[in-house]
């Protein structure tokens, strides 16, 4: 792979690539060349890329060469597609007419939570329908286009109609690192909310990195919840593969709950879980650990792997076939 910059007249101090791959610093410089700098990388082991330029003195920015640009939680970043990437197929599936309405929810013990639910139109909320509630929703909707994959399955036929719950956190390290009172003010105050408006059935929680740590969190501690989790890069944090958060402020929340699960000769409760994790991220290990155990203690689990990062464009592109099929193994 070839990064180039244009500045013939060195004017910049240098230029060093930020990626999401953890490569040695020692190969992210870029070398002074004639029309400007240049940066020379071996293919690296995924199908996309993300990346920015790094630049002493004025930051990061996208690459001014490249017009290919995805939104994300930390801002935009430039991608490269690498030989055999495929955007998913549902992008281009026109979704069916639906609605975006927000919920409110009576105070929970950890004050507000934001939500607004994504329901087909011409459907009364009285009609019972499956329901599907998502940590992050609203950067699951704007970054992973998750509300348009809902209203194009449905379009197709690939799912049955059905309703998304996006929930938005408050301070989300607090409120997700196996928080008793997040998991408390979710399944009994935001649930709840959801349910009393919109008849509902067969809850399905996703989450991804903190926030699927949280939703195994509240299903573990709330057995019967959830007929089924969707957990992606799973925040999943042990003593063992994970020592270099340990500066993270709820590490021990999280590694002491991570290690209950683990220790733990059965389950409370019996969802079904799919578990996904991008093979070359810092949380595949993690996620391998936790996946292995789940199914040992005798659930229903399922674990996938992409070659890709911790981002919500890996994430969007598995949720066909991996939520796919667990929506339709749940709500069949």
């Amino acid at each position: 792979m070839v990064f180039r910059l244009g500045d013939p007249g060195h004017a910049l101090p240098g230029v060093r690539l930020w990626e999401e791959l953890g490569l040695a610093a020692e190969l992210l410089e870029f070398k002074p060349v004639d029309y400007g700098w240049e940066l020379r990388l071996p293919r690296p082991s995924v199908h996309r890329m993300e990346y920015l330029f790094d630049i002493p003195e004025a930051g990061m920015r996208t690459d001014p060469t490249n017009p290919r640009v995805v939104g994300g939680a930390f801002g935009e970043h430039s991608w490269l597609p690498l030989p055999g990437y495929v955007e998913p197929a549902w992008i281009s599936v026109e979704s069916i007419a639906s609605s975006l309405t927000p919920l409110p929810v009576d105070p929970t013990p950890v004050g507000p939570v934001g939500v607004q639910v994504w329901a087909p139109d011409g459907i009364a909320p009285g009609f019972e329908l499956p329901l599907l509630l998502a940590h992050d929703g609203s950067e699951f909707a704007s970054y992973a286009g998750l509300t348009h994959y809902a209203g194009a399955m449905v379009a197709d036929g690939t799912l049955p109609p059905f309703r998304l719950a996006l929930i938005r956190p408050g301070s989300r390290n607090l409120w997700y690192a196996a928080n008793p009172q997040y998991a408390e003010g979710l399944t009994g105050h935001v649930l709840p909310a959801v349910t009393a408006q919109y008849k509902s059935r067969l809850p399905v929680l996703m989450g991804a990195s903190l926030g699927a740590l949280a939703a195994l969190y509240a299903e573990w501690n709330h057995p019967g919840t959830f007929a089924g989790l969707f957990l992606q890069s799973g925040s999943f944090f042990t003593l063992e593969t994970d020592p270099q958060e340990a500066k993270f402020e709820y590490y021990a929340e999280v590694t002491g709950f991570v290690q209950q699960v683990l220790k733990a000769t059965e389950s409370p409760s019996q969802p079904a879980i799919v578990i996904t994790a991008g093979t070359p991220e810092e949380n595949v290990h993690n996620n391998r650990v936790m996946a292995a155990h789940l199914a040992e203690l005798g659930l229903d689990v399922a674990f996938d792997e992409t070659p890709d990062m911790h981002n919500f464009t890996a994430w969007r592109d598995v949720l066909d076939p991996c939520l796919t099929g667990l929506l339709n193994r749940v709500w069949a």
